[in-house]
């Protein structure tokens, strides 16, 4: 399996338009890609314009497909101007 880590920070003042459309990525992520496995939003308990996301796929097909998907394309185009950073990592899980 494949692991995807992503590290967000939010505009000041956009963290819960943010958590908002993450936590609908992760749903959609769940509900609509068969090779997803497992879809975590997580929020600094100091910070709330900072999130973390694991996602774990089940290879590189998978996740190929994840940035193919309509409900994606959507969501990058909802949280792109909402932030003031991204950052991702693609890890193997042992």
């Amino acid at each position: 399996m494949l692991a995807i880590i992503v590290d967000f920070e939010s505009l000041p003042g956009k963290g819960d338009e943010v958590r908002e459309v993450l936590q609908t990525q992760a749903r959609n992520a769940l509900d609509k890609e068969p090779g997803c496995r497992h879809f975590d939003v997580c929020s600094d308990p100091d910070d709330p314009h900072k999130f973390f996301l694991y996602e774990l796929y089940d290879d590189q097909a998978a996740i190929e497909a994840h940035g193919q998907y309509d409900h994606y394309a959507s969501f990058r185009a909802s949280i792109d101007p909402l932030l003031k950073s991204r950052n991702r990592r693609e890890m193997v899980k042992l």
